[in-house]
């Protein structure tokens, strides 16, 4: 191949970029790491058969939640408290309760000499 002048045509590594879509890096984070602008990386991942890199990244991160799902579940299992209680409240409904009791006597006072505001 000719060449044509310019710059040699930054590629990119679609099995690092993937590693950094599963830890939810943004594009921006991603292209920084990769050492190129982001506009860049949109346009190689487009000439590498996705839609850009919004596409790439949404079928990339599902590991990563994947990952911290486990993590999440393994320190529950391991009798993390806090992580217990977390997971209780997101899949079993569970709630802090909050009880707003009130005794003795309340009190309402009828200010009735409130004059008019100036316009």
């Amino acid at each position: 191949m000719e060449n044509k002048g310019g710059r040699p045509k930054k590629e990119i590594n679609l099995e690092q970029l993937q590693k950094l879509c599963a830890i939810h890096c943004t594009g921006e984070e991603c292209a920084a790491v990769m050492d190129m602008d982001y506009d860049t990386l949109n346009a190689r991942v487009k000439e590498s058969g996705y839609e850009g890199f919004s596409d790439y990244y949404k079928k990339n991160t599902g590991q990563g939640k994947a990952s911290l799902r486990r993590l999440q579940w393994q320190a529950a299992q391991g009798g993390n408290i806090t992580m217990l209680i977390w997971l209780g409240k997101q899949y079993l409904g569970q709630a802090d309760k909050h009880d707003n009791n009130l005794s003795g006597n309340v009190g309402i006072s009828i200010i009735d000499d409130v004059k008019p505001c100036k316009k």
